[in-house]
């Protein structure tokens, strides 16, 4: 029985190291599993934005009509002067309450405290934040707070994502692949967005673009999009009828759009947390911030009532050119300033919805000053840019722009527009808005992707083949003498029985161990050396051996055959690290091969 065991261990193991050597990617039967729980999991964000926005609903009617409705509806309109001064305030201290009292973590705008969870806790997350993340957000949105749904949303549902996950036997990996496909599929159930939410992922969440956890991200996006149509509508949220004539001189403005979106999206991040500094100074506990931030929101309500709330309504008219001149300059100064004091302060609300409109009125300033037949045209380019700016996800606000409105013939200059705002950023801050309170928690976060070229390289690229092996008929005793005397040769030598089978690896420190045990050194190295070493296969790939050298806390690590006796060869830690001679090849060493003959000469990586 053991040898038809053993025949088939060797038979699978041949499979699995052809298959995973032809294939570009690793596949794995976890991805038909967190597949299937990805389904549960976007029905559960769906319901999850479903309850969050009549929430919203219920706590704007009873704060600024007095009246018991789960409709949404614009706070502002119809309301009294005593309710947009009042409300605000209450909200305020409610949230602030609700922190200090319930859990902190509900505080900010949700995407900075996810990712904390997927890079530093296990993607864990906690059944409180998940109960008391949307009430907060929807008392501060529902009291005037100059915030969108999403961000919210999206904290809680990748809490649901999370605590699903922790029901079953998962890795860390499973679990943020569960957490960002809850969070996600939130996003692509307020805004019908799937692909958009999906890309979300790719660019700031997975830290990763493996079938793995696209799939499940993308299943659950999917599913709660197709939800949707039934909890909260269908169609696009911004229907935007119109199709643009797009021509040279386009790209040309729609490229200085972009650098004046970039420009005020850099702006905006930095009074953001400059009013957090200045809330970090003052002397009073952290709880009553939000209270004073929401004077702000009281004081702009009153200048401008449609600055209240989420603002989607507000939105719809900046994309069809329904406001315009002092109107769209007069919101644009009073959303921005309520905004940043607001979410400064530690309230919990979301920022795409408030960048959506920000973004839409500065295209709608510049509708008025660039020509062309098209002056629609660059709210919906400012807005997809502005995204790009302050979120630093070009693709996810290409996508984005183009799912809220159903309008695709402004996709050629949206990526022009996108991509400009994103290399202004980039190049004038070091850090956007959903990083910098990261790090301000000493917490790093490094969001460019490269090929690992440890995961790309086989182990029978980088092994020593040639090896000096000791039999294991031989004593302790001599093996001191013989192989660890002064003229040592090897730090460690692998240690085979008669027919040339792996038994284990010896080093000094087994060797003086075993002689203090027994001081004759008369026991013979097959009895001592035990049967089980730790090996590597030769398809296996670099860094999965790095990693179990470093768990094992091995220097070297002996390289097998399919049945795990016949030894090839070597890997050592140095040579582990061999794939990496590419990377500086590839970034440091800059060529010439025309001109005056082949040149070469080392340079900085060009970042």
């Amino acid at each position: 029985m053991n040898v038809v065991t053993t025949w088939l261990l060797c038979k699978y193991e041949r499979w699995k190291q052809d298959t995973l050597s032809q294939s570009d990617f690793r596949p794995s039967v976890s991805i038909l599993k967190l597949s299937l729980m990805a389904v549960f999991v976007g029905v559960m964000a769906a319901f999850v934005a479903y309850v969050l926005y009549r929430m919203i609903g219920l706590v704007t009617n009873l704060a600024f009509r007095q009246q018991f409705s789960f409709a949404f509806v614009a706070p502002g309109l119809h309301a009294s002067v005593w309710a947009i001064v009042l409300a605000p305030l209450v909200g305020g201290l409610l949230v602030g309450l609700m922190a200090r009292y319930g859990s902190d973590r509900i505080r900010g705008h949700g995407i900075p405290e996810a990712l904390e969870a997927i890079l530093f806790r296990k993607s864990k997350m906690m059944v409180k934040v998940a109960i008391l993340k949307p009430l907060s957000a929807a008392i501060a949105i529902g009291t005037g707070g100059p915030f969108g749904a999403e961000g919210p949303i999206i904290m809680t549902g990748g809490a649901m994502g999370s605590l699903f996950g922790q029901m079953f036997y998962l890795t860390s990996m499973e679990r943020r692949t569960l957490l960002v496909a809850g969070a996600c599929a939130g996003m692509a159930a307020t805004f019908g967005t799937p692909i958009a939410a999906t890309l979300l992922a790719v660019e700031l969440l997975l830290f990763e673009l493996r079938p793995r956890s696209t799939i499940p991200v993308a299943i659950a996006c999917f599913v709660a999009d197709a939800l949707r149509m039934w909890l909260l509508g269908p169609g696009a949220l911004f229907p935007l009828a119109t199709t643009f004539e797009v021509g040279l001189p386009t790209f040309g403005l729609a490229a200085v759009c972009g650098f004046l979106a970039g420009l005020l999206a850099t702006l905006l991040t930095a009074l953001v947390y400059r009013v957090e500094d200045a809330f970090h100074r003052l002397p009073v506990h952290w709880m009553w911030w939000p209270l004073i931030g929401a004077v702000a929101v009281s004081v702009g309500g009153v200048i401008d009532p449609q600055t209240l709330g989420v603002g989607y309504d507000v939105i719809d008219r900046l994309l069809t050119g329904q406001l315009a001149g002092t109107a769209i300059l007069v919101f644009m100064l009073v959303k921005s300033l309520m905004w940043v004091i607001y979410l400064g302060s530690g309230t919990s609300g979301g920022v795409l919805a408030p960048l959506l409109s920000l973004g839409a009125g500065l295209g709608g300033l510049e509708a008025m000053v660039f020509p062309g037949p098209d002056p629609l045209l660059w709210p919906l380019l400012s807005m997809g840019a502005m995204l790009a700016g302050v979120m630093r996800l070009p693709f996810t606000s290409i996508m984005f722009a183009l799912e809220l409105t159903h309008n695709a013939s402004a996709l050629p200059v949206l990526l022009v527009s996108c991509t400009t705002a994103y290399g202004v950023s980039v190049f004038l801050m070091k850090r956007s808005i959903l990083t910098e309170k990261i790090a301000r928690r000493g917490l790093d976060i490094f969001r460019e992707y490269t090929v690992d070229r440890l995961e790309h390289t086989a182990v029978r690229e980088v092994m020593t083949t040639a090896m000096v092996t000791v039999p294991g008929e031989l004593s302790v005793r001599e093996l001191a003498e013989r192989y660890f005397g002064a003229d040592q040769q090897y730090r460690a030598f692998p240690v085979v029985d008669a027919d040339g089978g792996l038994l284990n690896v010896v080093n000094r420190q087994d060797v003086q161990r075993w002689l203090k045990e027994d001081p004759s050194g008369s026991a013979r190295l097959a009895d001592v050396v035990g049967r089980e070493p730790v090996v590597a296969l030769p398809d296996e790939s670099c860094q999965s051996v790095a990693v179990r050298a470093a768990v094992e806390k091995l220097e070297r690590i002996p390289v097998v055959g399919p049945d795990r006796r016949t030894l090839l060869g070597m890997v050592t830690r140095y040579d582990l690290l061999k794939p990496y001679t590419h990377y500086h090849n590839e970034e440091k060493v800059r060529e010439r091969f025309f001109g005056n003959g082949k040149s070469a000469a080392n340079g900085d990586d060009g970042r």
